[in-house]
């Protein structure tokens, strides 16, 4: 394959712009390049008109927890344009994508032949070619990395919308009734740091915004496609449950509660105590 010298003030400048721009390769700066001098002759669009249209493009969170692993609702961006889909239940790869960037995907459902669950653009996985699969997979390390990864994702977009005016098209306790019925279906232990994305019977929940505890009774409508409403027992912290009368809290309190991000597990009627958590 032929070699190309170019000095150093040029690599720097291309170094610069696969930064920038995210681009996988310098190979792929140069095309880039070579696209935008076309389009500018053709179309009488300058360079920097392009260029500017590629810095546009959305861009993944800043604080994702792994770079590449991302549930496939957020991509926009793979890899040499390859993902694998893969379940977070049970860790089993459902396809291989090959296909063009930038990537738009507002839907996406498919079901895991291995553990049955139907699953969609929030809780399918895809992984890139950055990703070491083989050596995760022999330090049995791949299971916790896509949980933790759908976790901070569930985690990050509930809280999105207590930051910004809720898209009309996005029902948010729809949502949330979704990431409960994931968490119950894959039957995790959800981690006692971060705020739960349900709620359910046999659970106790600190309340941070209202320094109280709430302690699930059971519910009291049978919603489908929905968030129930609960009768509950809410207490001071420090108090005892025993001389509290319970109240019936409804599917809206419910959801604002989760999507505020306040409700911590305090307790399971399995577990006991949980470790006090460190947020504040």
């Amino acid at each position: 394959m032929a070699t190309i010298r170019v000095r150093d003030w040029t690599k720097k400048q291309i170094e610069r712009i696969l930064e920038e721009e995210s681009h996988s390769s310098h190979d792929s700066v140069i095309k880039s390049l070579l696209k935008d001098r076309e389009l500018a002759k053709f179309a009488g669009k300058s360079v920097d008109t392009e260029r500017q249209k590629a810095e546009d493009e959305p861009r993944p969170p800043e604080e994702k927890a792994f770079d590449d692993l991302t549930v496939l609702n957020e991509m926009y961006r793979a890899d040499n344009g390859v993902l694998f889909l893969w379940c977070p239940n049970c860790g089993n790869e459902l396809a291989h994508l090959t296909l063009e960037n930038p990537i738009d995907i507002s839907i996406f459902e498919m079901e895991c032949q291995r553990c049955l669950n139907h699953l969609d653009q929030h809780a399918i996985i895809a992984i890139e070619i950055g990703y070491p699969i083989e050596e995760k997979l022999v330090e049995d390390e791949l299971q916790g990395d896509l949980k933790a990864c759908v976790i901070d994702y569930w985690d990050r977009t509930l809280e999105q919308l207590t930051e910004t005016a809720v898209d009309e098209e996005i029902d948010a306790e729809q949502l949330v009734w979704q990431f409960d019925q994931y968490v119950r279906n894959f039957q995790w232990d959800w981690p006692v740091d971060v705020p739960v994305v349900g709620f359910e019977t046999g659970y106790t929940f600190r309340n941070e915004a209202g320094d109280e505890l709430i302690e699930v009774i059971e519910p009291v409508t049978e919603n489908r496609n929905a968030l129930d409403s609960f009768e509950v027992i809410r207490f001071p912290e420090g108090a005892d449950s025993d001389e509290t009368a319970t109240e019936i809290i409804d599917s809206n309190t419910i959801a604002d509660l989760i999507i505020n991000r306040d409700l911590y597990i305090e307790k399971t009627d399995s577990q006991g105590v949980a470790e006090p958590s460190n947020h504040v």
